[in-house]
């Protein structure tokens, strides 16, 4: 089912104390599209890149069924550039280098052949312009997922709070939730968040995983344990693009549905993190997710 992804295009450099990788293709429209197209098409990108960003990973992006009439391209410019280093706790990093280039100026302009996308998915950029995306479509989407992060919280919150009118689902990890909230207990969290507009929130939880809020349900989601962990820039955007790939295949919002999505955006997100960029999201498998799955389900199943 038609998915509309809104997000940034970066070109990273990332050192770990596993490795280091320079100038690799990231961004949350980039993880979020990638780890979608194993659910569901078509997915239909918004962002913005300079004349630098590899005719290679737009073709892979291609590849993969991602439509890329939304992608705009200053020939004369060059692509956001990140550059961090992580500790050896990967949950702590500092950013070396931050460069906006021709993201600075990015303002998402919407294909006519978008403006019916079923579901939409927010990256984290300015509320502004996750309000305009929303409000550039034809009709009300039948889900729209917004992320978003300190700096908008506490730079544009008057802003933010009228686009999360708007939103039917939100994710935040848990810093932004307690900031968002101003409540540290993360079930109070949730609930003052969802009176804010979203009906769903999600608390992304780094390495002891997810929680989920509706109206009548709390899920709790563990993250796969890994021997190896690479890479932990873009795993919460893969984590977003597994969850909405999955409603989008299957059209169902029910409450166990979420659950299966959750357990489905966790995959994709333990997929990534293990290698660098998005290289962990190329080349998987329908069988290698599945198994992935599957394997998630055994982590907390037991007999009484």
């Amino acid at each position: 089912m038609s998915l509309l992804v809104v997000g940034s295009i970066a070109l990273d450099t990332i050192e770990t104390p596993f490795g280091r990788a320079d100038m690799v293709a990231g961004g949350s429209a980039v993880y979020i599209s990638v780890a979608a197209s194993y659910f569901t098409a078509p997915i239909r990108l918004v962002g913005v890149v300079g004349g630098d960003f590899p005719k290679s990973e737009i073709e892979f992006l291609e590849s993969r069924g991602v439509d890329m009439a939304g992608l705009q391209t200053i020939k004369g410019g060059k692509t956001f550039h990140w550059s961090g280093r992580y500790h050896y706790d990967l949950n702590e990093r500092d950013t070396l280098d931050t460069q906006l280039n021709v993201f600075e100026t990015f303002n998402p302009v919407i294909p006519e052949s978008y403006t019916k996308s079923r579901y939409v998915l927010l990256g984290n950029i300015d509320p502004v312009l996750q309000r305009n995306v929303i409000e550039s479509m034809d009709k009300k989407p039948e889900l729209v997922i917004c992320d978003t992060m300190n700096f908008w919280i506490e730079g544009k919150r008057s802003e933010l709070l009228e686009t999360l009118k708007k939103v039917d689902v939100i994710i935040v990890n848990d810093s932004e939730a307690r900031l968002l909230s101003a409540e540290p207990n993360l079930v109070k969290a949730a609930r003052m968040i969802m009176k804010m507009g979203p009906r769903i929130v999600i608390i992304k939880k780094g390495e002891h995983g997810a929680l989920l809020f509706t109206g009548d349900t709390i899920f709790s989601a563990p993250a796969f344990p890994l021997e190896l962990i690479y890479d932990p820039t873009g795993a919460g955007d893969a984590f977003a693009g597994g969850f909405i790939g999955h409603l989008a295949r299957t059209e169902d919002l029910c409450d166990e549905n979420l659950k299966r999505a959750v357990i489905y955006g966790s995959v994709l997100a333990s997929f990534s993190v293990a290698k660098f960029g998005i290289e962990g999201l190329k080349e998987l498998s329908d069988i290698e997710i599945l198994g992935r799955y599957r394997d998630f389900i055994g982590l907390s199943r037991f007999e009484e």
